[in-house]
């Protein structure tokens, strides 16, 4: 989602009039709040077979597709994917206008509004694209994450000993996925680098991936700062903020990390770096090995996780030094404190 909002703000500069919904899975509804500047309302979306991202909720589906047909949208902007799925289900409707994407050989809705999907583009690049080709001039590439007071006192009350701003790293080690993710001790070694070089380190991490953050914890030498699970989303932003540095999984903590404008070491394991690798090559630094697999949806690997084994820890400490060295000692910081 963060992923979308530069598009967000090219559609409302282009449309700063416009009654914007955001069509999107429950949890999407903090995002709408939070973006309350770029999305008037928000619309929960109950999932449709054969779309993974949400358990599907069939006996909402009718009722969801009335709701929608009520709203008599002008028009209707499909951004979930290449449309094979979703094209047929937005246009059930009933907006006066579709644009989206779709696959060449598949079915496109319209001609003049829909643009071919292409694979190889960057997601921020791919949604401006289509704003693009609709008539409206993007407004920038850089990704936001809008910090609220009670984001920052969500934090404070969730550490009362938090390193200064500007002085510690987080070590984010966990993915949706368990192939997404680079091995636990390898992370530890970079923590433990860290604040051997006098660098704090906070773990990090949602209440589900608590047992792996205490795996990078138990192997470590030094003693971290352990938040897993301690933070809600608005409060890991927060920290994140005031971090010198974020080293974590090609998953949604490096987005925010961008976001905030902090610099990053990512570890890319099975996704795709050119549709989701930080568009900042000197500030954020992604590293990847060029499997053949690659990119990947298995929950688990099942051929030895080439990905993450190729990715070894020199590289990431010796990506993780220049950066550092490049950027200086300061950056700007965000008084998340």
């Amino acid at each position: 989602m963060l992923c979308a909002v530069p598009a967000l703000r090219t559609l409302r500069a282009a449309a700063p009039t416009a009654h914007i919904t955001l069509i999107g899975l429950p949890w999407a509804a903090g995002f709408a709040r939070r973006f309350s500047r770029y999305v008037d309302a928000f619309a929960s979306f109950p999932g449709f077979p054969g779309m993974p991202e949400h358990l599907v909720e069939l006996v909402r589906i009718p009722g969801f597709i009335a709701a929608m047909q009520a709203q008599r949208f002008d028009l209707l902007l499909q951004m979930h994917g290449s449309g094979g799925l979703t094209n047929p289900l937005v246009m059930s409707f009933g907006a006066a206008r579709n644009a989206g994407f779709y696959l060449e050989g598949n079915f496109c809705p319209d001609a003049q509004l829909f643009i071919e999907w292409d694979e190889g583009l960057h997601e921020i690049r791919r949604n401006l694209q289509l704003l693009e080709w609709l008539g409206a001039p993007a407004q920038g590439e850089n990704l936001e994450f809008p910090l609220r007071d009670e984001d920052c006192l969500a934090l404070r009350l969730s550490c009362e000993k938090l390193p200064a701003p500007g002085t510690y790293a987080c070590i984010h080690p966990g993915a949706r996925l368990l192939s997404r993710r680079w091995h636990a001790e390898r992370f530890a070694r970079v923590a433990d680098c860290l604040q051997e070089a006098g660098i704090p380190v906070v773990l990090t991490g949602a209440a589900e991936e608590v047992p792996l953050v205490h795996a990078v914890e138990c192997a470590m030498r030094t003693t971290p700062l352990n938040l897993c699970g301690k933070t809600d989303l608005g409060a890991f932003a927060a920290l994140v903020a005031g971090a010198r540095l974020m080293v974590c999984n090609d998953t949604g903590a490096s987005h925010i990390a961008t976001a905030v404008n902090t610099p990053s070491v990512v570890i890319c394991c099975g996704a795709d770096p050119r549709r989701w690798a930080p568009l900042d090559r000197s500030r954020h630094r992604t590293l990847f090995a060029d499997v053949s697999c690659r990119p990947c949806m298995f929950q688990e690997c099942p051929t030895g996780h080439a990905c993450a084994e190729q990715v070894g820890i020199d590289a990431v400490l010796d990506e993780m030094r220049q950066l550092l060295a490049d950027l200086g000692t300061a950056k700007p910081l965000i008084n998340a404190h």
